[in-house]
């Protein structure tokens, strides 16, 4: 099936479906705009096969916007995950495969999600440093490199972190002394915490400090992070980075 969207000038989006069949839609889907795109999208698609049988509709989603609002953080505030999984679930797509999700809460919310996962991203880098260390920078990330560092029979070193009076306090927790070291995580917004992390590795004895992340947003720039950490490894899911420091695998 073959699609085109057409944008006009004052923002609307409308879509057209130029090639029946099944339906797979494949989008970075980190805007609201994406989510229109979508649904425009879905109801051309339904419009010609709502009667038919043995027909399939698949989305997935690279970069899912909102999945670190996985909560309601304070009373009076929305849940903002929520008002995005209803408006995905109104859809009724027969599934929906999404990138590395922040938290199951993603997949719970979503009818018919299922995760795509990011071992063989993260694999490429760990190869590609040479069987590395991998960091874990937190309780939430354990889990998901625990499994990883499994399947590449790597050795893993948990880290923890907490805030005091604001500041982030960071606990190494096994010998990174000579090693090279691969922190693995889903996203990166600015990046402080993890060049935080890498500092600590470093006076822990760690000999190189490199970082992946499946969600590249880094609004912040590099510079900060280049002062400890060696070099970054992401996907293109956010967005395509031109940069040397950035080595970056292609989903989009």
């Amino acid at each position: 099936m073959k699609y085109q969207i057409k944008k006009f000038k004052d923002g609307q989006v409308s879509a057209k479906i130029t090639e029946p069949g099944d339906l797979h839609i494949k989008i970075r889907g980190n805007t609201y705009e994406d989510l229109f795109r979508i649904a425009a999208v879905k109801e051309a698609w339904d419009a010609e096969n709502s009667t038919k049988k043995n027909t399939v509709a698949i989305l997935t989603i690279y970069c899912l916007i909102g999945q670190r609002s996985d909560r309601r953080f304070n009373a009076q505030e929305s849940f903002d995950l929520k008002v995005i999984a209803n408006f995905i679930n109104s859809l009724n797509f027969d599934k929906v495969e999404i990138l590395h999700p922040h938290s199951p809460i993603t997949l719970a919310l979503i009818n018919n999600a299922v995760e795509l996962k990011n071992f063989e991203y993260v694999k490429k880098a760990y190869n590609e440093i040479g069987t590395p260390t991998l960091i874990s920078p937190d309780a939430g990330a354990y889990k998901t490199t625990h499994e990883i560092a499994e399947k590449l029979d790597a050795d893993l070193v948990p880290s923890n972190k907490i805030r005091v009076n604001g500041a982030p306090l960071i606990k190494i927790q096994g010998d990174v002394k000579n090693k090279k070291c691969l922190i693995v995580d889903d996203l990166a917004d600015g990046g402080r915490t993890f060049k935080f992390l890498a500092e600590e590795l470093k006076k822990q004895g760690a000999e190189k400090v490199f970082l992946y992340v499946t969600h590249a947003q880094f609004n912040y720039g590099f510079d900060e992070l280049k002062e400890t950490i060696n070099h970054i490894y992401c996907t293109n899911s956010y967005k395509n980075i031109d940069d040397d420091y950035v080595t970056q695998y292609e989903v989009v």
